[in-house]
């Protein structure tokens, strides 16, 4: 298809160069109407343009745990421990694509999708409308587009630079638009992205809309207008001279939304010297070309325009702030060079019902054009992302992907030398081996084992199953990882718990469990739970486990392997100096447990609530198990050990559903479980004795002659 080819009745506009199609309204200028999105093509990165009318349907993305239908998906081209190039679109592109979208600018508002996915989209994701910051280009989200296509329906607003709209005709469109895709498909939720004057938009709409799906992504809002630099820009542009405006580049670097910061990050990544140079070079060409023809066809008086309807859009947006209802979720910018974004963030969430935040403090204003910015990977670990009015946790979990697992776990990495874990599993034959080749490949499997002190054995297990067999380990957590009762509170942030949503925890619930098992995961699930991670003085190693086998019916149910396993290693990266009865004794901490206490639900870490889920009326936890009280213990670390993970010969429940609906049945297989994961604890307790390498001096002699940290290190002879 030609470029500048023309669809007679829908006025489609193309431009090949710049990679982007328009849809320009045929009616009045003073009153667009709503964005034909059904009516849209797409260009793909090689510039052909497809149709994007009919989309075929695609199998709902899942965890990929263990059906065969979905190995491929979970095995993907790229091994998660081997880095390579995601392959996708770079600043340059960014400033190339805005440079031509600006030379052929002109007409109203209008909206365009970028990319076409439909090949890897399901049919049931959710619509993504893109709200551009001051500059208008709309082109934000190029940068993370090819990962947001593959889940969102992804469409983005245009705002010509001539174009002389009002906040509210702006306003008005959105909310066309949202009411439009509202009216025909009621339940499918609406994501709005905003950055600055476009988080502004979103949030009139959302006050004008509470009864649409919506959930709101905010990048550094231009509420805070007021408090800002530009305030005062703005005071002094209306009594200067225009002759004497403030300097043209600045402006423009404010409304290009790429400081030059931004252009200068290629230092950051670590590229060989040459490579750095010739990309440093290639980005501040292309800046320099786009600023200048910015320059050109941007009059300062069309600056001015936009800067007083950010100010407009602020007042306009905080008088009206006490009306949204829509989930949100704010992105703020710890080194935003023109607006007070941290603080922003902060005041909106306190203001704003159901808000939640996450901060980078290493950002600037353009947040997502960043280098190291990864949007999908953020609503992933936020836990956002739904397909229906509700969010499902189970069938609306996104797996990791290879390079969006690699930054994640980054931070985590130093857990790998600082206790060089060693993991042996069983085979069917009953032989130990080395790794995780006892563990099924196919589901569901339930793998149940103890917890060690403050859960500190989670980060090497679930990262080892992902790397080694390509498994997501989705585990049952306790609520505080996903709700808080009261904002404010004592206890960490939401965002701290974000790998674990990212890596599939879900909350405890009957629900939540048959809907795993039902889709063939792999399950991890600690029956001491919280109990046994926040375990006193003496007691390492001992299972706190109810007297109830409910678990042992539900795998039953669906024909799932039980694999039991043991973990050691705690006694030899800390020592408990205070337990909770040690603190409960003085005044300060005994204040502090019961505060923290009163702020969580109280359900245990583990699985069972103080209520059998599977019978009514039943009461399968009581006293201390069923009400733990909330602390952290003080402990004094050691010069770390070594982490051991023994996982025995798995346990069959296929074909054995009849029989295990008896609850004398199922408690001798619950009993037997407990008695294995007891055995793998004493098995490794003893292995571990004749680890040459069970403490870190030697361990760190050996990596170093022997290729370095990532090198692996002999342990015990099985």
């Amino acid at each position: 298809m030609a470029a500048g080819t023309t669809f007679p009745g829908c006025n489609l506009r193309f431009s090949a160069s710049a990679a982007r199609l328009f849809h320009s309204p045929t009616s009045s200028y003073k009153d667009p109407p709503p964005a034909a999105i059904a009516c849209a093509a797409t260009i793909n990165k090689s510039g052909v343009f497809v149709d994007n009318q009919h989309r075929p349907a695609f199998p709902t993305i899942s965890d990929g745990g263990t059906s065969a239908s979905n190995s491929a998906t979970r095995r993907n081209t790229h091994s998660y421990g081997r880095e390579f190039d995601d392959g996708g679109l770079t600043l340059k592109d960014y400033l190339q694509q805005s440079k031509e979208m600006l030379r052929s600018d002109g007409g109203p508002p209008r909206w365009f999708c970028p990319l076409d996915f439909s090949e890897k989209r399901s049919q049931s994701s959710p619509l993504l409308l893109f709200l551009p910051g001051i500059d208008g280009v709309g082109l934000g989200l190029l940068l993370q587009q090819q990962n947001l296509g593959e889940i969102f329906d992804v469409c983005c607003l245009h705002i010509p630079l001539a174009d002389r709209s009002t906040f509210k005709d702006l306003v008005k469109l959105v909310e066309e638009t949202v009411r439009s895709e509202f009216c025909n498909a009621p339940k499918r939720p609406i994501y709005l992205v905003g950055e600055c004057l476009g988080a502004c938009l979103a949030l009139a709409v959302a006050a004008r809309n509470p009864d649409v799906d919506l959930v709101l992504i905010l990048a550094n809002p231009g509420t805070s207008f007021s408090k800002s630099r530009l305030q005062s820009i703005l005071a002094l542009i209306d009594v200067t001279p225009k002759t004497l405006y403030p300097p043209t580049v600045y402006m423009l670097s404010f409304i290009s939304g790429v400081p030059l910061k931004t252009a200068l990050a290629t230092f950051a990544k670590g590229l060989p010297l040459q490579q750095t140079v010739e990309e440093l070079s290639q980005n501040a060409g292309a800046l320099s070309s786009y600023v200048s023809v910015l320059a050109d066809v941007l009059p300062v008086e069309t600056l001015i325009w936009r800067l007083k309807m950010l100010h407009s859009a602020a007042a306009y947006v905080n008088s009206r702030l006490h009306a949204v209802k829509a989930q949100t979720l704010i992105l703020s910018s710890g080194n935003d060079e023109f607006l007070p974004s941290q603080e922003e963030g902060e005041r909106l969430r306190r203001v704003l019902p159901n808000c939640d935040i996450r901060q980078f403090s290493d950002s600037g204003h353009a947040l997502f054009l960043e280098n190291d910015m990864d949007l999908v990977c953020v609503i992933k670990k936020s836990g956002i992302y739904k397909r229906g009015a509700r969010r499902d946790c189970v069938t609306d979990y996104l797996p990791p992907k290879p390079l969006e697992f690699q930054k994640v776990y980054e931070p985590f990495r130093w857990t790998e030398v600082a206790v060089n874990p060693v993991m042996v599993s069983t085979l069917g034959n009953g032989e130990i081996v080395e790794g995780l080749a006892g563990i099924p490949q196919e589901g569901p499997v339930l793998v149940v084992g103890y917890h060690m002190m403050l859960g500190t054995e989670l980060v090497p297990l679930v990262s080892r199953f992902l790397l080694e067999k390509g498994i997501v380990l989705r585990g049952i957590g306790h609520p505080l990882m996903f709700s808080r009762q009261k904002e404010g509170g004592s206890l960490p942030e939401l965002s701290s718990y974000d790998p674990f949503r990212y890596m599939g925890a879900v909350p405890v619930s009957a629900s939540n469990f048959f809907k795993l098992m039902s889709s063939n995961s792999h399950v991890l699930l600690y029956p001491g739970g919280m109990r046994e991670a926040l375990h006193r003085k003496g007691e390492e190693y001992q299972l706190f486990w109810p007297e109830q086998s409910e678990f042992v019916r539900m795998a039953a149910r669906f024909g799932a392997k039980i694999v039991p396993f043991g973990v050691v290693g705690e006694d030899d990266v800390g020592e408990l100096l205070f337990d909770y009865h040690d603190l409960m004794k003085i005044p300060y901490f005994k204040n502090s447990i019961q505060k923290l206490t009163d702020e969580v639900v109280n359900l245990r870490y583990g699985f069972f609530v103080c209520t059998s889920i599977f019978e009514p009326g039943g009461n399968d936890v009581q006293g201390e198990l069923a009400n733990q009280d909330v602390h952290l213990p003080i402990i004094l670390p050691k010069l770390p050990g070594r982490f051991y993970y023994y996982f025995g010969k798995p346990i069959e429940t296929e074909g054995r559903k009849e029989e295990l609906k008896s609850r004398e049945k199922a408690q001798e297989v619950y009993t037997e479980v407990k008695s294995e994961v007891s055995k793998c604890i004493a098995y490794l307790k003893e292995k571990r004795e004749r680890d040459p390498y069970r403490s870190l001096l030697p361990r760190l002699l050996y990596q170093a002659t022997h290729g370095g940290f990532r090198s692996p290190v002999p342990t015990f002879e099985l």
